[in-house]
């Protein structure tokens, strides 16, 4: 591992992002799917520098993804450089239309097969278990999920997806919804049950 080139690296991608926007093509940047640590060092070396600013990060956040929180979350805080959460429907398994190997037709994970490798036992049970907390409380679940995200102090903006314009509305609805401190204290039970899923 060399450092300093990987330095040198950001610091070309900085001043290529400083080019694009003193030609008007881009107004901001930000991260994708980043490490604390490389967070922490694109804003440093942009302040050091005087170069552009990382306005936000991409990474994917949901109930059953909340790898975020310990150190990013409180970056995006601290530090002003917001969520953008991707997948916060774990590609529609929140829905809880999976479980028990169900592939409905027309749907994400019918028509894709990528993200087989997060489906296990552990997780079929960690989402009846949302879904369970959902209908108990008479909330959708993707939108129970998605207030979830929603309501993250460091989220920035949740980025949604739909196969139907059913979803879309009901995804869009969401926005209005406050989960009540019950819900709250649900899901955290569940947290310690199925900790880190994938």
């Amino acid at each position: 591992f060399d450092a300093r080139a990987e330095e040198e690296n950001f610091l070309e991608v900085l001043h290529t992002f400083q080019s694009l926007i003193e030609q008007g093509k881009i107004r901001h940047v930000g991260l994708s799917n980043e490490t604390a640590w490389g967070t922490m060092k694109w804003l440093q070396l942009a302040e050091q520098h005087r170069l552009p600013r990382m306005a936000s990060i991409q990474n994917e956040y949901s109930l059953l993804c909340r790898h975020f929180e310990p150190d990013l979350g409180e970056i995006a805080i601290h530090e002003d450089c917001g969520l953008l959460a991707w997948s916060p429907l774990s590609r529609g398994m929140l829905s809880g239309k999976y479980l028990n190997g169900a592939r409905p037709e027309g749907a994400r994970l019918t028509i894709e097969t990528r993200p087989e490798h997060r489906i296990a036992p552990q997780t079929d049970a960690a989402i009846e278990k949302y879904v369970a907390l959902a209908k108990r409380y008479g909330l959708d679940p993707c939108q129970m999920a998605l207030a979830f995200v929603n309501e993250r102090p460091f989220v920035t903006a949740t980025l949604i997806g739909a196969t139907s314009m059913e979803q879309l509305r009901s995804n869009i609805d969401s926005i209005t919804l406050k989960l009540p401190a019950e819900v709250y204290d649900e899901i955290d039970k569940i947290r310690r049950e199925f900790p880190m899923l994938y």
